[in-house]
Order: C-alpha cells, then structure tokens, then sequence
C-alpha cells in the first residue's frame, strides 16, 4: 500500500553489510523504534522500493535495502526513486554502507574503510533528478559525516579502520578482472557498486553524504584466490556489528553539518531558464 511520505532528517542507504541483520530490526539498543515498515511511494521514476522509517532516541531515519536495486528496475531509476523520496522527506543527512573489494594490496578482508574520496568507473552518467544544478564534486563525501562515523567504528570495532581512500566505483553485477584490478592499482584502495550515483544525487539535493565499507574479498589477481565462504561467513557474522555502528554514528550527528559546505557546493546550472522551461511544457 502507498502512503504519504514522512519527514525525517537522516537516511541510510542500505547495503550487503546490513542486507541479512533486517536492520535495525534486530538492534539491541533501546532507543530504536520501527515507526512504520513496507512504505512504497509514486515518483516520477517509478513506484519505489520498499522503505522503513525508524527513530533513534528523537532523530527519524528513513532507510531502503541494497540501494533499492529490484530486477526489472535500471539502477539508476532506482537510485532517482531513492533520492527523489529523501528530498520530498526533507532528509539532509545521508549515511551509506555496504561491502567492497579490495584495489590496495594491503588491505584484507574485515577491515574497515571511510573514503574521502572515489573515482567513477561506471557508464550511468548524468543520472540526475531534474539537472537545475551545477555539482562541484569537492569534498564529495562530507567530512563531517566522515569523522562521525571514523569514530563510532573505533569504539565498535577492535580491527583496522582506515579513515581515507579511494572508492573505485564500477558498474556490477559481477566481480572485476585481473586486468581491471591491476589498472586501478595505484589510483584506488578499493572497489565496488556503491557512491555512484548516490554521490551526485545526494549533492543535488543538498544532503550531506558519506559511507562505511567493509573489505569482504580481495580484488582479483592480488592474491591466488579468496574464498566465497569467506565473503558469505563476513555478511552473516558481521552484520549487526554493523548495525551498531551506523546508529551510533547517527546519535552523534546533527540534523544540519555546522562544519561542512555541502549544501553550498551546488550552484543554479546556467542553463536554469531551459530547464524551467521544459518543466512548465511537460
């Protein structure tokens, strides 16, 4: 059943690391609360994917499952139906998570990375809402988001935890080649399908955005061969640790960034007078 949209201030596009904890239904912290479940909105790109709205002590949070990629759905009219509902619900703070390979041969599987910054490998290009705005891509993830949730995985998690790096962002569904991984070397620390487009739909609608990412297996050619099992053990076992850290990293932010500049690092595009003017013909 479709309903009306519901105002909240914080989101999280759910990725692989929260996929099998039903976040944050199985939350052992008491200020959670599941306000409401199964919400599906019309958007100018589609029905939506499923969303659930929750609270942590007072702050409302809007979340969807795996970037809400459906079958018979293009990722980026997923990514639009995502984003159009978080700037009809007012959202202004964004946290993504989700699993990633690596390009960096020094990192191993369950360690943490909070980049600061990605390069975009994918064919999506201009995946926009309604292209009003110039984004300057300068401190695409915001740094105040990024210190957040830095510290918040140190007081969860015993294991490395790098704060910078490079996400290259390739388009999926499926792993990368040898070839690939060794072109990246050098340039990226790792990869995966998450940031892009969700980095430039976030800027466009004036959101603050940043993500954690965990290593579940190496890219290819870096190491003889990983293990699936291992890849699978990692999504099961680690997921409400997880869990965990995205919500204390969202008690410990404000709804809008006192030491950030997202909100004014996109500008009206020139062409402004030719989108109006589309807009009130459609």
């Amino acid at each position: 059943m479709e309903q009306e949209i519901p105002q909240a201030d914080f989101a999280l596009v759910g990725g692989s690391g929260t996929l099998s904890s039903n976040f944050p239904v199985n939350s052992v912290s008491r200020d959670v609360k599941i306000l409401s479940d199964n919400l599906y909105f019309t958007t100018p790109y589609g029905r939506s994917p499923a969303f659930r709205l929750f609270s942590v002590g007072e702050k409302r949070v809007l979340t969807c499952r795996m970037h809400g990629w459906r079958s018979g759905v293009t990722r980026a009219d997923a990514s639009r139906q995502v984003f159009w509902t978080f700037r009809e619900a007012g959202v202004k703070r964004i946290l993504s998570e989700g699993g990633v390979g690596t390009v960096n041969p020094l990192l191993d599987p369950r360690d943490f990375l909070i980049p600061d910054d990605y390069l975009d490998f994918s064919v999506r290009k201009d995946v926009m809402l309604d292209g009003r705005y110039l984004l300057i891509m300068r401190d695409a993830l915001c740094p105040e988001l990024r210190e957040t949730l830095i510290a918040a995985t140190k007081r969860r998690f015993t294991g490395r935890v790098f704060t910078r790096g490079i996400y290259a962002v390739t388009d999926g569904r499926h792993f990368e080649s040898p070839a690939e991984i060794a072109m990246m070397r050098g340039q990226a620390d790792i990869v995966g399908q998450s940031i892009v487009p969700e980095v430039y739909l976030a800027r466009e609608i004036g959101a603050c955005y940043a993500g954690l990412y965990f290593v579940v297996n190496y890219g290819e050619g870096l190491r003889r061969e990983w293990s699936h099992e291992t890849m699978k053990d990692i999504f099961y076992q680690d997921a409400p640790m997880i869990g965990e850290i995205i919500l204390d990293a969202i008690r410990s932010i404000d709804a809008r960034g006192t030491h950030c500049a997202c909100r004014e690092l996109r500008k009206e595009t020139l062409l402004k007078d030719v989108y109006d003017s589309i807009s009130a013909k459609g």
